[in-house]
């Protein structure tokens, strides 16, 4: 593994979260295995038992899908069933991969994998173009507001490269996806098994100029990917030290969800509605003039306004959504199916409450993307609108406009387990 990079490069660069979908036999995994392997991101030993692994299951190839593949189940069907996260960094950029499966029943896995990223690799087999699969996936990372679509036309080996193949593919995904909400989509004819466009330029595909997949990724423009106008912090803890130094100090400490504060800046305190100004912004011990998402800092005020974990520090002038009965896109994650009549805790940025299902509005049919307002019965992998009722008011903003304000988590109290992902409407 390449570890020229020192720590204080390393710790400054960029990091891209990316997830890769698709069908089962797409070749997600090899894929990934590709760019590790191209990119000089796997130890030797690593290698090593690949190569033994491939060796054993008597592979033509090395099955770079191994890498990926950590589940011994995974790893006797040749399919993904958990999601795999990988992390490596090239000179230009730091990398998390969330390899999620391709199965129907493990949609609620890309949501997990899918839900913090900056982009979706979807993977297309040359052969069989845009199939069901393919439209879910896309729907999700339309549901989920991804920012960036890169859809991998892979196997192009097994079409002998064929440029209509590759362009019939692009036409029919644009077709369907220009009723979802899409902001950047890009295309890519690749062979994963063979590298193909994938670090490496191909001089099988001659008509295509555009990048390859890893100069992409290496390259995508994020910094716009996050709401850089609404100012939210979510409160996680307040920082008293009571020592000898600092034994007044009285700190918020937090995560900035989205925009940015500066030392001097108006805010108001939710959900007390003071307001009061920002005295100073911590990072550790260095004191800033401002912060801005997705730093973690300390921030103190100087009024003594009373603060706790779960109230949320906003601009004054900027005003954010508040209330009880909300309208939520969730997918449920649980084998045990939706009950209308339980109550469940809400986890919503810092702050805790618990909820019921006031009303199942619609079910999104997954494979056409048809509304199903008849049945109103939700189990595992269902995607749905509800409304749910909340103890006390949230704060937030609308998924589209915010994905951290504008995202909660539904829990089963009785079990403590996650059931449902929520999206603000």
């Amino acid at each position: 593994m390449d570890n020229k990079l020192n720590d204080s490069a390393y710790l400054n660069m960029e990091l891209l979260r990316f997830t890769t979908a698709g069908s089962v036999d797409d070749g997600k995994s090899t894929l990934i295995g590709r760019l590790l392997y191209d990119s000089k991101a796997i130890f030797q030993d690593q290698m090593e038992e690949v190569e033994k692994a491939s060796l054993k299951k008597g592979e033509e190839h090395v099955n770079l899908a191994l890498l990926t593949d950590g589940l011994r189940a995974e790893r006797e069907q040749g399919i993904t069933i958990d999601v795999a996260y990988r992390y490596f960094h090239t000179p230009k950029r730091k990398f998390i991969i969330a390899d999620t499966p391709g199965h129907i029943q493990y949609t609620r896995n890309m949501v997990t994998g899918a839900s913090t990223a900056n982009a979706a690799v979807i993977l297309v087999d040359a052969r069989h173009g845009v199939i069901e699969q393919t439209i879910r996936h896309a729907y999700i990372a339309s549901l989920l507001c991804i920012p960036h679509v890169i859809v991998c036309v892979n196997k192009m080996d097994l079409v002998d490269f064929s440029e209509e193949v590759f362009f019939d593919t692009q036409k029919k995904f644009m077709t369907f996806s220009s009723n979802l909400n899409l902001k950047d989509v890009r295309f890519i004819p690749i062979s994963a098994l063979h590298g193909d466009n994938v670090v490496e330029r191909s001089t099988k595909t001659p008509w295509y100029d555009g990048p390859t997949l890893m100069y992409l990724l290496e390259n995508l423009y994020i910094s716009n990917d996050y709401n850089h106008v609404d100012a939210r912090f979510p409160v996680q803890y307040v920082v008293r030290p009571q020592s000898t130094e600092f034994h007044d100090f009285r700190g918020y400490a937090g995560r900035m969800a989205s925009g940015t504060f500066r030392v001097g800046d108006r805010v108001k305190v939710l959900p007390s509605g003071f307001t009061s100004s920002i005295q100073s912004i911590r990072l550790f011990t260095e004191e800033l003039e401002s912060a801005s998402t997705p730093q973690s800092v300390t921030i103190t005020l100087t009024d003594d306004l009373d603060v706790s974990r779960g109230c949320m520090i906003v601009p004054a002038e900027n005003g954010i959504e508040s209330g009880q009965d909300i309208d939520v896109m969730v997918c449920w994650l649980s084998d045990k199916a939706l009950n209308s009549a339980a109550k469940y805790a809400v986890k919503h940025t810092s702050s805790d409450v618990r909820c019921m299902i006031k009303e199942v509005k619609f079910k999104v049919n997954i494979n056409t993307l048809d509304k199903d307002y008849d049945d109103k019965s939700i189990g595992l992998n269902d995607i749905a609108c509800v409304t749910i009722r909340t103890t006390k008011a949230l704060f937030y903003d609308s998924y589209r406009q915010n994905r951290v304000t504008g995202s909660l988590l539904i829990i089963d109290e009785a079990t403590n387990i996650t059931v449902g992902a929520g999206m603000i409407v």
